[in-house]
Protein backbone atom coordinates (compact mmCIF):
# COMPACT_ATOMS: atom_id res chain seq x y z
CA UNK A 1 0.00 0.00 0.00
CA UNK A 2 0.96 3.72 -0.67
CA UNK A 3 2.61 5.25 2.07
CA UNK A 4 1.33 8.44 3.05
CA UNK A 5 3.42 11.47 3.89
CA UNK A 6 3.84 15.32 4.38
CA UNK A 7 7.28 17.11 3.67
CA UNK A 8 6.99 20.93 4.54
CA UNK A 9 9.28 23.79 5.69
CA UNK A 10 9.02 25.16 9.07
CA UNK A 11 10.27 28.18 10.82
CA UNK A 12 12.38 27.99 14.40
CA UNK A 13 9.17 28.81 16.19
CA UNK A 14 7.15 26.21 14.55
CA UNK A 15 5.78 28.25 11.57
CA UNK A 16 4.77 27.23 8.23
CA UNK A 17 3.41 30.36 7.10
CA UNK A 18 3.73 33.95 7.93
CA UNK A 19 1.29 36.59 9.05
CA UNK A 20 -1.82 37.67 6.58
CA UNK A 21 -1.10 34.76 4.37
CA UNK A 22 -3.61 34.92 1.59
CA UNK A 23 -3.80 33.98 -2.25
CA UNK A 24 -2.00 37.72 -3.78
CA UNK A 25 0.56 36.96 -0.36
CA UNK A 26 0.62 32.73 -0.53
CA UNK A 27 3.21 32.07 2.22
CA UNK A 28 2.15 35.23 4.22
CA UNK A 29 5.22 37.82 5.48
CA UNK A 30 8.20 36.39 5.63
CA UNK A 31 7.48 33.02 4.70
CA UNK A 32 9.34 33.20 1.33
CA UNK A 33 12.43 32.90 3.84
CA UNK A 34 11.37 28.83 4.81
CA UNK A 35 11.50 28.04 1.31
CA UNK A 36 15.37 29.54 0.61
CA UNK A 37 16.84 25.81 1.00
CA UNK A 38 14.74 24.69 -2.37
CA UNK A 39 13.94 28.14 -4.18
CA UNK A 40 18.22 27.27 -5.21
CA UNK A 41 17.92 23.93 -6.25
CA UNK A 42 17.69 22.39 -10.42
CA UNK A 43 14.69 20.39 -9.72
CA UNK A 44 12.58 23.67 -8.16
CA UNK A 45 13.39 25.79 -11.13
CA UNK A 46 12.87 22.85 -13.60
CA UNK A 47 8.84 22.10 -12.27
CA UNK A 48 8.25 25.82 -12.58
CA UNK A 49 9.64 25.99 -16.47
CA UNK A 50 13.03 27.40 -15.88
CA UNK A 51 16.52 26.96 -15.97
CA UNK A 52 19.43 26.85 -13.67
CA UNK A 53 19.47 25.96 -9.74
CA UNK A 54 22.10 24.08 -8.17
CA UNK A 55 22.39 20.52 -8.14
CA UNK A 56 22.95 19.58 -4.90
CA UNK A 57 22.49 17.62 -1.97
CA UNK A 58 19.30 19.75 -1.25
CA UNK A 59 18.25 19.33 -4.50
CA UNK A 60 18.77 15.42 -4.31
CA UNK A 61 15.65 15.72 -1.58
CA UNK A 62 13.31 17.98 -3.40
CA UNK A 63 14.15 15.21 -6.43
CA UNK A 64 13.03 12.23 -4.61
CA UNK A 65 9.45 13.89 -2.88
CA UNK A 66 8.47 14.44 -6.98
CA UNK A 67 9.52 10.95 -7.93
CA UNK A 68 7.93 9.22 -5.01
CA UNK A 69 4.21 10.97 -5.05
CA UNK A 70 1.84 9.38 -7.51
CA UNK A 71 -0.89 11.60 -6.28
CA UNK A 72 -1.16 14.53 -3.77
CA UNK A 73 -3.75 15.63 -1.48
CA UNK A 74 -4.34 19.43 -0.87
CA UNK A 75 -6.63 21.46 0.72
CA UNK A 76 -8.68 24.24 -0.72
CA UNK A 77 -6.79 27.06 0.92
CA UNK A 78 -3.77 26.03 -0.37
CA UNK A 79 -4.86 25.40 -3.74
CA UNK A 80 -6.53 28.49 -4.19
CA UNK A 81 -3.19 30.43 -3.25
CA UNK A 82 -1.73 28.11 -5.88
CA UNK A 83 -4.27 28.49 -8.32
CA UNK A 84 -2.91 32.19 -8.54
CA UNK A 85 0.52 31.44 -8.43
CA UNK A 86 1.59 28.63 -9.92
CA UNK A 87 2.54 28.77 -13.27
CA UNK A 88 0.15 26.76 -16.27
CA UNK A 89 2.33 23.82 -16.12
CA UNK A 90 1.75 22.98 -12.53
CA UNK A 91 4.44 21.81 -10.31
CA UNK A 92 2.77 18.13 -9.75
CA UNK A 93 2.43 16.21 -12.95
CA UNK A 94 0.24 14.04 -11.22
CA UNK A 95 -3.68 13.92 -10.16
CA UNK A 96 -4.12 16.05 -7.40
CA UNK A 97 -6.99 15.60 -4.85
CA UNK A 98 -8.43 18.86 -3.87
CA UNK A 99 -10.89 19.16 -0.55
CA UNK A 100 -13.85 21.66 -0.88
CA UNK A 101 -17.50 22.13 0.09
CA UNK A 102 -17.82 22.77 -3.33
CA UNK A 103 -17.77 20.90 -6.44
CA UNK A 104 -16.54 22.09 -9.66
CA UNK A 105 -15.50 20.07 -12.70
CA UNK A 106 -11.67 18.74 -12.43
CA UNK A 107 -9.05 20.74 -14.16
CA UNK A 108 -6.61 19.24 -16.54
CA UNK A 109 -3.75 21.54 -17.01
CA UNK A 110 -0.83 20.79 -19.58
CA UNK A 111 2.37 18.61 -18.61
CA UNK A 112 0.05 15.82 -16.05
CA UNK A 113 -1.73 17.52 -13.82
CA UNK A 114 -5.16 17.14 -13.04
CA UNK A 115 -6.74 18.36 -10.07
CA UNK A 116 -9.92 16.61 -8.73
CA UNK A 117 -12.47 18.21 -6.40
CA UNK A 118 -13.48 16.21 -3.65
CA UNK A 119 -16.53 17.14 -1.32
CA UNK A 120 -16.94 13.78 0.49
CA UNK A 121 -14.36 14.22 2.93
CA UNK A 122 -10.88 13.49 3.71
CA UNK A 123 -10.60 9.42 3.69
CA UNK A 124 -12.63 9.71 0.48
CA UNK A 125 -10.18 11.81 -1.13
CA UNK A 126 -7.23 9.54 0.19
CA UNK A 127 -9.10 7.08 -1.41
CA UNK A 128 -9.08 8.24 -4.70
CA UNK A 129 -5.29 9.41 -4.67
CA UNK A 130 -3.89 6.14 -3.49
CA UNK A 131 -5.81 4.23 -6.38
CA UNK A 132 -4.48 7.29 -8.83
CA UNK A 133 -1.09 6.51 -7.56
CA UNK A 134 -0.83 2.76 -8.60
CA UNK A 135 1.93 2.17 -6.17
CA UNK A 136 3.40 5.20 -5.40
CA UNK A 137 3.30 6.94 -2.67
CA UNK A 138 0.77 10.00 -1.78
CA UNK A 139 1.92 13.56 -0.48
CA UNK A 140 -0.61 15.11 1.87
CA UNK A 141 0.50 18.78 0.49
CA UNK A 142 -1.66 20.93 3.11
CA UNK A 143 -2.08 23.43 4.14
CA UNK A 144 -1.69 23.14 7.67
CA UNK A 145 -5.32 22.24 8.49
CA UNK A 146 -5.30 19.41 5.95
CA UNK A 147 -1.79 17.92 7.39
CA UNK A 148 -3.47 18.38 11.16
CA UNK A 149 -7.02 16.41 10.01
CA UNK A 150 -4.98 13.70 8.44
CA UNK A 151 -2.59 13.23 11.70
CA UNK A 152 -5.57 13.19 14.08
CA UNK A 153 -7.41 10.88 12.02
CA UNK A 154 -3.90 8.56 12.45
CA UNK A 155 -3.37 8.65 8.49
CA UNK A 156 0.13 10.16 7.98
CA UNK A 157 2.86 7.44 7.67
CA UNK A 158 5.82 9.46 7.96
CA UNK A 159 6.67 13.06 7.48
CA UNK A 160 9.86 15.44 6.81
CA UNK A 161 10.27 19.15 8.33
CA UNK A 162 12.61 21.20 6.48
CA UNK A 163 13.59 23.73 9.52
CA UNK A 164 14.99 26.88 7.90
CA UNK A 165 17.00 28.97 10.49
CA UNK A 166 14.32 31.98 10.76
CA UNK A 167 11.48 33.30 13.32
CA UNK A 168 8.30 34.10 11.97
CA UNK A 169 6.55 35.51 15.08
CA UNK A 170 3.54 34.19 14.07
CA UNK A 171 1.08 32.77 10.92
CA UNK A 172 -0.17 29.33 10.32
CA UNK A 173 1.39 26.75 12.83
CA UNK A 174 1.53 23.44 12.24
CA UNK A 175 0.94 20.98 15.20
CA UNK A 176 -1.45 23.88 16.87
CA UNK A 177 -4.74 21.87 18.16
CA UNK A 178 -2.95 18.33 18.24
CA UNK A 179 -2.94 16.94 21.69
CA UNK A 180 -0.11 14.61 22.70
CA UNK A 181 -2.31 11.00 22.19
CA UNK A 182 -2.58 12.22 18.76
CA UNK A 183 1.27 11.74 17.17
CA UNK A 184 3.35 9.83 18.13
CA UNK A 185 6.63 9.32 16.23
CA UNK A 186 10.40 8.48 16.22
CA UNK A 187 13.27 10.65 14.39
CA UNK A 188 15.03 8.22 11.36
CA UNK A 189 17.28 10.71 10.35
CA UNK A 190 18.83 13.89 9.84
CA UNK A 191 20.86 15.56 7.42
CA UNK A 192 21.68 19.39 6.88
CA UNK A 193 22.72 22.39 4.27
CA UNK A 194 23.42 26.14 5.33
CA UNK A 195 19.38 26.80 4.95
CA UNK A 196 17.98 24.03 6.77
CA UNK A 197 18.36 21.53 8.55
CA UNK A 198 15.93 17.98 7.11
CA UNK A 199 14.75 15.74 9.50
CA UNK A 200 12.41 12.79 9.09
CA UNK A 201 10.25 10.90 11.19
CA UNK A 202 8.21 7.92 11.15
CA UNK A 203 4.93 8.01 12.94
CA UNK A 204 4.78 5.17 15.60
CA UNK A 205 0.83 5.25 17.36
CA UNK A 206 -2.18 7.93 16.70
CA UNK A 207 -5.80 7.32 16.26
CA UNK A 208 -6.65 4.10 15.11
CA UNK A 209 -6.54 3.75 11.28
Amino acid sequence: MSTVFFDVAVSLDGYIAGPHAHPHNPLGNGGRGLHQWMFQTATFHERLGGSGGEASPDDALVRHVFERAGAYVLGRRMFDEGEVGWPENAPFRAPVFVLTHSAREPWVRPGGTTFYFVTDGIESALAQARAAAAGKDVRISGGADTIRQYLAAGLIDEFTLHLAPVLLGGGVGLFEQLGPDQLKVEQTTVSHSPLATHINYRVITGTPR
